[in-house]
């Protein structure tokens, strides 16, 4: 009972360590400051209208009409009943952000580690260089808060794993099912995902090990524990799955009807995103070396190296200003690689990339081949187009791999797989039962290797030319010679980072080297190493992010400033949509005021994507004006932005007097480019075959009224002295909208490939649309079940472990030695 009160102790003073580290490097938090974060700036935009709905009347609209015309909020951070796992993450991630993801890292890589049976000393230095790993740190500055939350967990869910495996069946099964709630409940699927392709190389490894030791009943026993905690961490999480499944299959991730590009050439035919797009940013092969050298391909796409650099003096010989060089020219384009841009490198740490080849020599077993396939496949599969013999297989045959885009982040598995090997290199190392010959022999070969490697880096860099695909646009800066200067900067961090990498393997090595010739204790050598691991990473991670991304909160929570085009177009208190023209698709400024047809999201509206890039770019008014767009903003020839007044936007809704038939979705799409959009309305009989058989007319005096709005509940009132079709600038989603005439639902179809349309009887009559979700309901039974099965599970496990601990010490004083 003493030892188990001792673990405990070190274990929570563990944690205090943790905390106090996370804290330290995010430490303005502590003056109540937020890191700046660009996509969570674009979420607020993008969350405005939700969000104020939601505190102002304390209901959930599931519904926004603030981007894209019109969305689900899905993956807006919707609020879902029964979310008993997002409770609990709250209580994990106490401290405030960015540093409660960062403690996050530590704390679930640790547990990870002990459950390995490392040792605690060696556990921590391991969750620090998998914290401070640089990737992981990058982005926090990109404000990628659901992956890094993702990220966060999956050392707990292969925790679990482990612990089945290693008989521990009972609390394997807890600690991978409430993992797994947890890792699903960060809503960040694609970490999940390929998390789960290292888990199915562990399989392998684990099975070919029970074959060979005859051992398959533990084997096929501990992978139906795993399939059941999975399933019910899982389950717990019903509500947001199956919502976001239904979104999936209506956005961009899902199968398009559409064959044709807006330039009438073929489109790829895929169940999800194209080739292309999956594959933007793809890893080049030479640049996965940055994981051992930091800026070996330049770093960051944007990256200040101030007045040291050699572009800076350039600049000033040039007689420009010293202020103008230090704002313009002090964040230099360094980077060269593959990709289209980067905020960093993937560096895992030139000590930890040393470690890992050491733990590829001393590492036995199977541990190492699921490790070492894990870092290979993450490798080989985030080169996505540079090799694509296998990112297209991939793609073609693995389910779900096209429903991902940027296959460079799978390399999070390697910074996840590859400082586990190198601690439990480590350890071997460490382990008197281990020959001291074995011990010096693998830490000169693994020294020797990565020092060759160091070598070939330095002949090597002559066959590189150190030109970015963008350095002819620093022409028109009117310095001619500014590409130049800039590649003998990228040649200069080459260089210097080379030799700091190297310069860190040398004092790792020569400290291990010492300890084995038994001049230090164990303890120097673990804290030693620990210090030169966390001054690496942490020496390159504030190149990135820094004390400097920190804001006033006021900035965060306020990104967007009204200009006088947001007041003037808010002084019209109509329901209407607005179009920025000169920010075009993306962004979401103009959702923040307004409600619009732009936005941003990595999983748009396809209909909404489709209307754009076929029509609105081509400057089609008719659908600007069916979509009610009232104002448009645009740029007069002193580039000032003004609203342009749309008089001919159709408004809320109105009758027609014809319907177009057409028979697929081309035609459908199509259609709109030269169609009366007051009159008529383009219906897919393949897709509502009744609507043919209406008989409707209308009047000249029929209208229809919008009365009430609320993004989730619309109310009008028709009035047509004969039965007629009601077309409505409200985005078409099947799934939870339902249509109401006088309190009675009646079906209502699409019209124009993304509005919703109805059959209206005579008379007047009070219409309503009202976005009632069965996901949500049924999800919610679902994930209500399952957390309460879970907490059971838990409790079940705790008293057990407790009866157990309480029979064992009775059994103790019973003894005779006792």
């Amino acid at each position: 009972m003493q030892t188990g009160l001792k673990a405990l102790f070190v274990h929570f003073f563990v944690a205090v360590f943790f905390v106090i580290a996370a804290l330290a490097y995010f430490y303005p938090v502590l003056q109540g400051k937020v890191i700046e974060q660009s996509d969570i700036i674009l979420y607020t935009g993008m969350a405005k209208e939700q969000n104020d709905f939601r505190k102002r009347t304390g209901e959930e609209p599931y519904w926004t009409n603030g981007a894209f015309g019109g969305m689900p909020t899905y993956q807006l951070g919707a609020y879902y009943p029964h979310n008993y796992v997002k409770k609990l993450d709250n209580l994990v991630r106490f401290l405030p952000r960015p540093a409660d993801y960062l403690f996050l890292y530590f704390i679930g890589f640790y547990i990870l580690l002990c459950c390995l049976k490392v040792d605690y000393r060696l556990a921590v230095v391991g969750a620090l260089a998998f914290g401070f790993s640089t990737y992981l740190i990058i982005i926090f500055g990109a404000g990628h808060n659901a992956k890094a939350h993702a990220i966060g967990y999956l050392p707990l869910v292969l925790a679990g794993i482990v612990l089945v495996f290693r008989k521990k069946y009972l609390w394997g099964f807890v600690l991978t099912a409430v993992a797994m709630a947890l890792e699903i409940g960060a809503n960040h699927y694609q970490m999940t995902y390929y998390f789960m392709l290292l888990a199915l190389i562990l399989g392998i490894a684990y099975l070919i090990d029970a074959v060979r030791k005859k051992k398959l009943k533990h084997y096929f026993i501990s992978i139906a524990i795993l399939l059941g905690a999975v399933a019910l961490g899982i389950a717990s999480n019903a509500t947001s799955l199956m919502a976001t499944k239904e979104y999936a299959d209506w956005s961009t991730r899902g199968k398009s009807d559409i064959t044709i590009n807006p330039d009438g050439s073929p489109k790829e035919s895929t169940g999800g995103l194209s080739k292309e797009y999956i594959t933007q940013w793809s890893y080049g092969i030479a640049e996965s070396l940055n994981l051992f050298v930091p800026r070996l391909f330049g770093g960051a796409s944007g990256e200040e190296l101030g007045e040291n650099s050699k572009t800076f003096a350039y600049v000033i010989d040039k007689e420009i200003p010293r202020s103008t060089a230090l704002k313009y020219f002090s964040t230099l384009p360094l980077y060269w690689g593959d990709q289209p841009g980067t905020s960093g490198p993937a560096y895992i740490g030139a000590i930890v990339f040393f470690l890992f080849i050491l733990g590829l020599i001393l590492v036995k077993g199977r541990a190492k081949w699921w490790l070492l396939g894990g870092t290979l496949m993450s490798l080989v599969l985030s080169w996505g187009k540079n090799f694509s013999l296998v990112t297209d297989f991939m793609i073609d045959y693995f389910p779900l791999y096209d429903k991902f885009r940027a296959v460079s982040s799978i390399q999070v598995i390697l910074e996840l797989c590859a400082p586990i090997l190198a601690i439990l290199g480590l350890s071997v190392l460490l382990n008197e039962f281990v020959s001291k010959s074995r011990k010096v022999k693998a830490l000169k070969i693994s020294f020797f290797t990565v020092l060759g490697i160091g070598i070939l880096l330095f002949l090597a860099k002559g066959m590189f030319d150190f030109i970015a695909p963008g350095d002819e646009s620093l022409k028109m800066t009117g310095l001619e010679g500014l590409p130049d200067v800039i590649q003998l900067d990228r040649k200069a961090v080459y260089n210097s980072d080379l030799f700091r990498s190297l310069l860190f393997v040398l004092l790792a090595a020569a400290v291990l080297w010492v300890y084995l010739k038994e001049k230090i204790k164990e303890n120097v050598l673990i804290i030693t190493l620990g210090a030169l691991i966390v001054f690496d990473l942490v020496g390159v991670n504030l190149r990135y992010v820094n004390k400097e991304d920190f804001v006033a909160k006021r900035r965060m929570t306020q990104p967007f400033q009204e200009t006088p085009v947001h007041q003037e177009i808010l002084k019209d208190d109509s329901i209407f949509r607005v179009f920025d023209q000169t920010q075009g698709f993306e962004g979401a400024e103009t959702s923040y005021f307004h409600q619009a047809i732009s936005g941003y999201h990595a999983a748009k509206p396809a209909g909404m994507e489709d209307l754009f890039y076929f029509h609105i770019a081509q400057g089609n008014i008719k659908v600007l004006n069916m979509l009610n767009v009232k104002y448009v903003i645009q740029q007069d020839q002193d580039g000032q932005r003004y609203p342009a007044v749309n008089t001919d936007a159709n408004g809320n809704a109105w009758f027609i007097k014809k319907m177009v038939e057409v028979k697929n979705a081309n035609d459908e799409l199509l259609g709109l480019k030269d169609f009366d959009e007051k009159n008529e309305a383009i219906v897919n009989t393949e897709k509502f075959p009744t609507v043919n058989q209406f008989n409707f007319q209308v009047d000249s005096a029929a209208t229809i009224q919008l009365i009430t709005y609320k993004p989730n509940h619309l109310t009008y009132e028709s009035r047509n002295s004969r039965m007629g079709v009601g077309v409505f600038s409200e985005m078409y989603y099947q799934p939870g909208w339902n249509a109401y005439i006088d309190g009675k639902q009646v079906e209502h179809f699409k019209a124009n490939y993304v509005l919703r349309a109805l059959k209206i009887p005579a008379g007047k009559h009070a219409i309503e649309f009202k976005f009632e979700p069965p996901v949500v309901e049924k999800g919610s039974k679902i994930a209500m079940a399952s957390s309460i099965l879970l907490g059971l599970v838990v409790l079940g496990g705790l008293a057990y472990n407790f009866w157990h601990v309480r029979k064992r010490e009775e059994e103790t004083a019973k003894s005779p030695a006792s």
